[in-house]
């Protein structure tokens, strides 16, 4: 298993001098690095999506891309044999909605494949729904996968390639390479049970596969427990099984459960970086939430109290040349929580833990929030305010005391709010939402913690309906973040679940991962060089992410820049390393929301450099990211960089150096750019847009 075939190769090159060493393990990508990436898909692109939706969804005899098992028999066979109808409508211009229903007329059950096609990328998505239509129960449905189908080629093997979910550690997002030859078999899903989307080192549901003529891009999206399988045959067959982690169940009249979002993006260039920047396009435009028809802008943040003493403090930052655009309210600022968090089990630092009581604790903020919340908005400012509203931690908060019939137990103490109850999802609806109005709340933010939901689902379901309650909760949960936005429009949401453990596709298309990971704090070992890992493999994906940084030494703070990016509190040690750490971020921040190419290999090695460009080619401009780690013997390093125009001369802004240079597209391409950095450990910030 490699760890990143895209990028060069810089161990083993080793020097006490100033050297001038040329990364060339990129190899192939960089022939292909002239040419800008284009939006729109490709014909030949597009012809292979048309021709796999055809085979797969619209065509007569269509191979089905989803399977279940129903009262014993297969569905394909079965749905064959069912009533079949279909509707198309146009979503926009660029997507186009395809529902294909299928009933059993015998027992009711109805099956709706909901797909979407999109024109100006090759991509498409689809999502089953199972209903009930019917008066009696219907037989028992069994090993129910949103996605199930088969790639044959003849030559070589399947290659797959992805990064490793979040968990605390270093490796997160560590990037990996498996090669699926004959009778491989790699398969995926959240660590520990814990229903945590995108947990641990097999929990990031989206992959990378090459084929013969291109790559194909796939994500499942569910924010649940899901699991996945790669099955190669002996021969040429590559079977792709995802789907809800387990499903044996019966549904009663009128009910209706849904399997997890597949989206595919189909590309034929079969260059990995390419096509993961095709990829993060495609999210961009038309996955990424909006807010006044606007995705999400690079913004930086400072940690708050939120009450109405904690306007001086803020001020200080505003005097010292500091503007935030966001004011982060989380769990215990200041080491106390802002709800009612006195009760048993947690004591001492970890009352926060105690909730279940989403009230502002009147002896901690007696006027609420308001009064900070209408300041920040004064000046600029929006405001956030931490939830963690599915955990209840103890039976004696509000919920466990008023509707204990509402809470899913997980163990002694707690559980979890059951959001698969119609009346415990209406009552956190409204609840939350007068909370977004009275606290004028511009960003509400949420966190699940602890054992996770899998417990509460798993311990009461019924053995004769297995995954009923956690594709309700599911359900619940999408719908409830849903309603909140829909009654205030320009509410943002920022999704955390212990750091980034549930930022699969549905939770993506609602949400931006503020917290990237846990995996932040100066008592954590690595925890510098972790960061620069992070960017490293998360940037193949998510565009958008952000987390905190608590170190006031350039090498330490420019490893935390990213399009959300924050410092801890001022004081005259700090004040200028924050304000060049701030005023530097906002010029890198919106740079990171363009193409991505690593231009080292991937490591947490303390003998190596690690680097990476991001690049806008429509707007010209763009940033190089190198650090030298505090072993690394080279002081100097040359990258090739990627993307540019060969024709055009591009003015270079080291911010390091005052005054800038300038050199052609085609020298940084083919010569390129030289880095130096004597000391070690080091980092440098170079800046580029094309010369007027």
């Amino acid at each position: 298993m490699k760890t990143n075939p895209a990028a060069g190769n810089t161990k083993g090159i080793r020097s006490k001098v100033c050297l001038s060493i040329c990364v060339w393990a990129l190899g192939l990508l960089f022939i292909s690095g002239c040419s800008h990436l284009s939006g729109p898909a490709t014909p030949q692109a597009r012809s292979e999506k048309d021709r796999w939706a055809n085979a797969h969804l619209f065509g007569r005899n269509a191979d089905l891309p989803f399977s279940f098992i129903y009262d014993g028999k297969d569905s394909q066979a079965l749905l064959s044999t069912w009533t079949k109808t279909s509707e198309v409508r146009k979503l926009d211009p660029a997507r186009t909605e395809h529902t294909i229903t299928w009933l059993d007329s015998k027992t009711g059950l109805s099956i709706r494949c909901v797909s979407v096609t999109y024109s100006d990328y090759a991509a498409l998505e689809w999502t089953v729904y199972l209903k009930n239509t019917g008066t009696a129960n219907t037989p028992m449905l069994e090993k129910i996968q949103s996605l199930d189908t088969s790639f044959h080629q003849e030559a070589s093997d399947f290659v797959l390639n992805g990064i490793k979910g979040d968990w605390t550690v270093a490796e997160s997002f560590q990037p990996y390479q498996v090669a699926l030859g004959p009778g491989a078999v790699k398969k995926f899903t959240p660590s520990q049970h814990l229903g945590k989307s995108t947990s641990g080192p097999d929990g990031w549901p989206y992959w990378n596969l090459l084929l013969p003529e291109g790559r194909l891009l796939i994500a499942v999206g569910w924010p649940g427990q899901w699991a996945a399988s790669f099955i190669r045959d002996s021969g040429n067959s590559l079977r792709v099984v995802a789907g809800q982690d387990s499903t044996r169940l019966y549904l009663k009249p009128g009910e209706e459960i849904r399997t997890p979002l597949t989206a595919f993006l189909f590309t034929e260039n079969k260059d990995l970086v390419a096509s993961q920047n095709l990829w993060r396009r495609w999210y961009i435009a038309h996955n990424m939430p909006r807010v006044n028809g606007k995705t999400q802008e690079a913004i930086t943040q400072i940690q708050v109290d939120g009450g109405e003493d904690d306007i001086a403090r803020v001020q200080k930052f505003l005097d010292a040349g500091i503007h935030p655009d966001l004011c982060w309210r989380d769990a215990g600022a200041g080491g106390k929580t802002w709800y009612p968090s006195d009760m048993q089990p947690w004591k001492g630092e970890w009352e926060w833990l105690n909730t279940g009581t989403w009230e502002i604790d009147p002896r901690k903020f007696p006027k609420g929030f308001r009064p900070f919340s209408d300041w920040a908005h004064q000046h600029g400012m929006q405001f956030l305010l931490w939830f963690e509203p599915e955990r209840v931690g103890s039976m004696e908060t509000w919920l466990g005391r008023n509707h204990p019939e509402w809470v899913l137990p997980c163990n002694a103490q707690g559980g979890i709010l059951n959001l698969g109850d119609p009346a415990a999802l209406d009552w956190l609806i409204n609840h939350i939402d007068g909370m977004i109005k009275s606290q004028r709340l511009d960003w509400y933010r949420e966190d699940m913690n602890g054992e996770g939901p899998m417990p509460g689902w798993r311990k009461n379901d019924a053995p004769d309906r297995q995954g009923i309650l956690e594709n309700f909760y599911v359900q619940g949960h999408l719908k409830f973040w849903d309603e909140i936005v829909r009654r205030n429009p320009g509410l943002r949401i920022d999704s955390c679940a212990s750091g980034g453990r549930r930022n699969d596709l549905e939770t993506m298309r609602r949400a931006v991962p503020l917290t990237r990971s846990d995996f932040q704090f100066p008592d954590m070992k690595g925890v510098v060089e972790a960061a620069q890992a992070h960017t490293y493999g998360l940037s193949f994906w998510l565009p958008f992410y952000g987390n905190g940084c608590y170190f006031y030494d350039p090498y330490s703070y420019r490893s935390s820049y990213m399009p959300l990016f924050g410092m801890g509190g001022l004081d005259s040690a700090t004040v200028e390393a924050q304000k060049k750490a701030y005023r530097e971020c906002r010029k890198v921040g919106p740079l990171m929301l363009g193409d991505y190419y690593p231009l080292t290999d991937y490591s947490l090695a303390l003998d190596q450099w690690i680097a990476w460009q991001f690049d806008r080619p429509e707007q010209g401009d763009g940033v190089v990211q190198a650090f030298r780690r505090a072993q690394a013997e080279a002081s100097t390093m040359t990258f090739r960089l990627r993307g540019l125009d060969p024709a055009a001369q591009y003015q270079l802004t080291d911010f390091d150096v005052t005054g800038s240079t300038k050199a052609s597209g085609k020298q940084l391409m083919s010569e390129g750019l030289t880095v130096q950095l004597p000391k070690a450990p080091g980092a440098v910030v170079i800046s580029y847009r094309v010369a007027k």
